[in-house]
């Protein structure tokens, strides 16, 4: 109601204005004659001084825009003039220009650009006016209030401008996050190509080349993708899965640009799942899903886990392999079974070279003999098999 009752408190003034300007028809006349060189003027000014405007102007949008300037003057002259009705509009009207506003909105112009061609339209329109003003006769006074009337007017144009242009951009924007919050779960759910496809025009975002999964605590979502790619994806609520996570979709973050990822995201909780092709970003999320429980305050990069995440795939499997690849030692003591098995362990993985496996654990290297020996006594040829010894370095894994 505020803005309504100010929009036609400045559309009085204006009326005011042009009420008490009453040109005589012989100066009306002389300053209509001139209007089509003015409106050329006018939209040549436009296009030279407004770069937003130099192509769109071009051709028959040019004519267009051509006639409607001219329309405008005349409406400006005819209102000045005696012989005009009380209560006669001004110019093309505040309506024409706020849907002007939402138009150029729609067209991704900004409203700067708009204001610029008012201002420049304007600016050329009076100089022109005003000396065939001069030119006619028109006194000091009367050619003052003249010029207070167009820039009173240009000040209503520029103002319902850009309430069309903050209405259809805010209006835009709402629907943008809207498809925005749909592609991603679309992604996340594995949509068909054609669904995200689809969902990707929907959403006007042009879809990367691959995108990386990050897991962070929501609250702490808006702050980390505030140091992201632009056209990272975000969602925070009823995500795939367990957790308490919102996840960042973020594009051509792999290969060398991992490193930048995580440079970005120093000191702060996260998991960064592996780069992937767009359209299959949910392989990314479901491993970053799955390496939750190693995360910690710094952010974790999954590709930096795999094999921790591999035992992690199927824990009772692993158990079940563990009970078996392991159960030589049930024939020993507790403690000294954890003794040979993390001989066992280092022998496997130095491949043998006992005087490194002693380094590894502390210990002198007739105690790795001796303890080899215990071990080659419990698991006899089984070591000597490839299948068998890749199923006990398995089972030793450091993750429980």
């Amino acid at each position: 109601m505020a803005a309504t009752r100010a929009r036609e408190g400045r559309e009085g003034r204006t009326a005011e204005r042009a009420e008490a300007l009453a040109l005589d028809e012989a100066t009306v006349d002389a300053l209509r004659s001139h209007l089509p060189r003015v409106a050329r003027l006018v939209v040549a000014e436009i296009m030279r001084e407004v770069p937003a405007y130099d192509v769109p102007f071009q051709g028959r949008m040019g004519r267009i825009i051509e006639k409607a300037v001219q329309v405008s003057l005349e409406s400006f002259i005819s209102l000045a003039s005696r012989s005009a009705p009380q209560g006669a509009p001004v110019g093309v009207g505040v309506t024409a220009a706020r849907d002007l506003g939402q138009a150029e909105a729609r067209n991704g112009r900004p409203v700067e650009a708009l204001l610029a061609a008012y201002r420049v339209g304007a600016g050329a329109a009076w100089r022109e006016l005003s000396v065939e003003a001069i030119a006619a006769g028109v006194d000091a006074a009367t050619l003052g209030r003249f010029a207070e009337l167009v820039f009173s007017y240009i000040d209503e144009l520029s103002a319902a401008s850009v309430a069309g242009h903050n209405r259809e951009t805010s209006s835009a924007e709402r629907a943008r996050v809207v498809h925005l919050d749909r592609l991603t779960r679309s992604l996340l759910a594995s949509g068909t190509e054609s669904e995200l496809d689809s969902a990707a025009t929907a959403a006007a975002w042009n879809p990367p080349r691959t995108l990386t999964a990050v897991l962070v605590p929501a609250d702490r979502l808006e702050t980390t993708a505030s140091v992201l790619d632009p056209r990272t994806l975000t969602l925070v609520e009823d995500l795939p899965g367990e957790h308490d996570q919102a996840v960042a979709l973020v594009p051509d973050a792999g290969g060398r640009a991992r490193a930048h990822l995580r440079e970005v995201l120093a000191g702060r909780p996260a998991v960064i799942g592996p780069a992937r092709p767009w359209l299959h970003v949910a392989e990314s999320y479901a491993r970053a899903v799955r390496a939750l429980p190693l995360a910690g305050e710094e952010p974790l990069d999954t590709d930096e886990v795999l094999p921790e995440l591999v035992l992690r795939a199927d824990p009772t499997a692993l158990a079940d392999l563990r009970r078996a690849a392991l159960a030589p030692f049930d024939e020993v003591a507790e403690g000294a079974a954890d003794r040979l098995a993390e001989t066992l362990r280092a022998w496997l993985l130095l491949q043998g070279r006992r005087e490194l496996v002693a380094d590894a654990l502390h210990v002198h290297p007739q105690t790795v003999r001796y303890r080899m020996n215990q071990v080659r006594d419990l698991y006899g040829d089984r070591l000597n098999d490839p299948d068998e010894v890749l199923a006990i370095l398995l089972a030793l894994g450091r993750t429980p």
